[in-house]
């Protein structure tokens, strides 16, 4: 059963990012935020059904947790869609904004823009299979199909199997740009994912691209219902701390950052008596003092230290004696 409200799961969320929001870094950012929705890495349907590891293992702590899925085969996201909902995930999301080389050589991503059939016969699989939410994390366009009726036009032909979507305010160029540069170059255009939810005002509309602030979060939520902020929340977490008042209207004290890193020493012994090591964890930690005297001996001695055989506890209380 799903336990979290559409009108509340979607209204703030970190991004999912490769390589940064894995489970470790999920388990401290709901240190710092008990409201938002914390999204995994994308995971390809193909390392669920045949991979070695256990893609989908994360911690019930973290709830409410978006698995997002890669991959185009309406059957293989069925299935993988099921399997999450099993496990307990709040969302599944489906990733069509990614516009690196392989996934487009795997047929998903941003590339799918361009197959909306194929896009609404892959979530009507989905949420066949699942009672909880399947969302579409998309761009506004790609290449040179980034008119806004292009834009309508794909989103019309998925809304019959989903009302919610995740739309990054930049196009993504699918060759001559790096990921990297797609996340930068191509320009952010809010005022097209507003005029989205002004013209279909029955759709849940989160926005994401460049966004740093709480002010600027709030300013969003003005047009549109959600906002997804990426590398600001996880460059510097502080700013999470501030969501649960500042946008859902917690009255929770925020959680000050050093009591953050202590409440991860749980956490940090079970991981490392299971074989875990200390640097996966701790690189998510990093940002957490910017612009407190000390954090950049806190970082340095994390990173010199963190990766070290053995390393435990004792490296962060030392690391924590560099802030003032």
């Amino acid at each position: 059963m799903n336990l979290y409200t559409k009108s509340t799961l979607n209204r703030f969320s970190i991004a999912p990012m490769l390589d940064w929001t894995d489970r470790h870094c999920r388990y401290f950012h709901r240190i710092l935020t008990k409201q938002t929705l914390l999204y995994t890495e994308m995971v390809t349907t193909g390392a669920i059904l045949y991979g070695k590891g256990d893609y989908l293992a994360f911690n019930s702590l973290e709830q409410p947790v978006s698995l997002q899925l890669g991959g185009s085969d309406p059957i293989a996201l069925a299935k993988c869609a099921n399997l999450a909902e099993q496990r307990g995930y709040a969302e599944i999301n489906l990733n069509v904004g990614c516009p690196s080389d392989r996934v487009q050589n795997g047929m998903f991503g941003a590339c799918l823009m361009a197959k909306a059939d194929l896009v609404a016969n892959c979530v009507e699989a989905m949420q066949q299979e699942v009672n909880i939410p399947v969302t579409v994390k998309t761009r506004i366009g790609i290449d040179n199909l980034d008119s806004y009726a292009f834009l309508c036009e794909f989103i019309e032909k998925v809304i019959p199997y989903t009302s919610t979507f995740i739309v990054h305010a930049r196009k993504a160029w699918l060759s001559g740009l790096s990921p990297k540069e797609n996340r930068e170059v191509p320009p952010l255009d809010y005022e097209r994912v507003y005029q989205l939810k002004r013209d279909y005002p029955q759709l849940t509309i989160a926005i994401n691209g460049g966004i740093k602030t709480i002010e600027e979060i709030k300013q969003h939520l003005n047009y549109v219902d959600g906002v997804m902020v990426g590398r600001e929340a996880y460059q510097n977490p502080m700013l999470l701390t501030q969501i649960d008042q500042q946008i859902f209207g917690d009255d929770t004290p925020i959680i000050d950052p050093i009591a953050a890193i202590q409440s991860l020493y749980p956490y940090i012994d079970t991981q490392l008596s299971q074989g875990g090591q200390l640097n996966h964890i701790m690189r998510h930690t990093l940002g957490i003092f910017n612009g407190r005297k000390g954090a950049k001996q806190w970082r340095r001695y994390l990173s010199e230290n963190a990766h070290k055989p053995g390393a435990g506890i004792e490296v962060v209380e030392q690391a924590l004696t560099f802030i003032q």
